[in-house]
């Protein structure tokens, strides 16, 4: 068995157990991270996998078909899937759109101020290098109860960021903003956990392998 059919395995079975766990009773917990208070309800009514300024990781001339995951930057499962994700992109980049959406977990300390660091990368063009860098350095942060605030900071001014405006759109309430909007879509679709994908529109379970994915996309392509 190859180590990325283990990661996939093991996110299989941590994703199982944390949306039973949770259920979408979390999800509407006060989002003590932001702010601000939890998910509006009535607002997910009106839920959209994938909106006009949704974070594109590829944008294909023509695009054939668009994947959605909605992610936690410190979910393990979501780390675990992230080389998949990457390979995908690089094979079929130029013809599928991969869009990433905010979705972090209220179990998880750093997930929203990872959101938020990210969304205060892409204010400066920079989204897809501090998603990139979340993930690959998720296992030196991840699963910490103390703020990683000062490391994010640092993540920053290796991506060249110009930090005033990196810091003062960290605190920003339209930065946290943008992430519940992403939230408020996602409970709205029903997703409760992550990572969740959703192809063309409609959530898949999560490939069991790269190959599984893979030979999915191959098959939405074909329609």
């Amino acid at each position: 068995m190859t180590r990325l059919k283990r990661q996939l395995i093991v996110a299989a079975v941590l994703l199982a157990g944390f949306a039973a766990a949770i259920g979408s009773y979390a999800l509407l917990a006060p989002d003590k991270g932001s702010g601000g208070g939890g998910v509006d309800v009535q607002a997910a009514a009106k839920a959209l996998p994938v909106r006009a300024d949704s974070h594109r990781l590829t944008t294909p001339k023509k695009s054939e078909l668009t994947i959605v995951e909605f992610l936690d930057f410190e979910c393990e499962g979501c780390g675990a899937y992230y080389p998949v994700v990457e390979k995908l992109r690089e094979e079929y980049g130029d013809r599928v759109t991969f869009v990433a959406r905010y979705f972090p977990m209220p179990g998880h300390r750093n997930g929203e101020l990872a959101a938020r660091t990210a969304e205060a990368a892409a204010r400066q063009g920079k989204f897809e290098e501090m998603y990139n860098k979340l993930f690959t350095t998720q296992k030196e942060w991840g699963e910490s109860k103390d703020s990683k605030q000062d490391v994010f900071r640092g993540y920053a001014k290796e991506l060249g960021l110009n930090m005033t405006e990196f810091d003062a759109a960290l605190d920003d309430p339209e930065v946290a903003g943008r992430i519940r909007k992403d939230q408020r879509d996602g409970l709205g679709l029903g997703v409760q956990g992550t990572p969740t994908f959703f192809v063309d529109g409609s959530q898949i379970q999560p490939p069991s392998s790269y190959e599984a994915f893979k030979a999915l996309i191959e098959d939405g392509l074909s329609d």
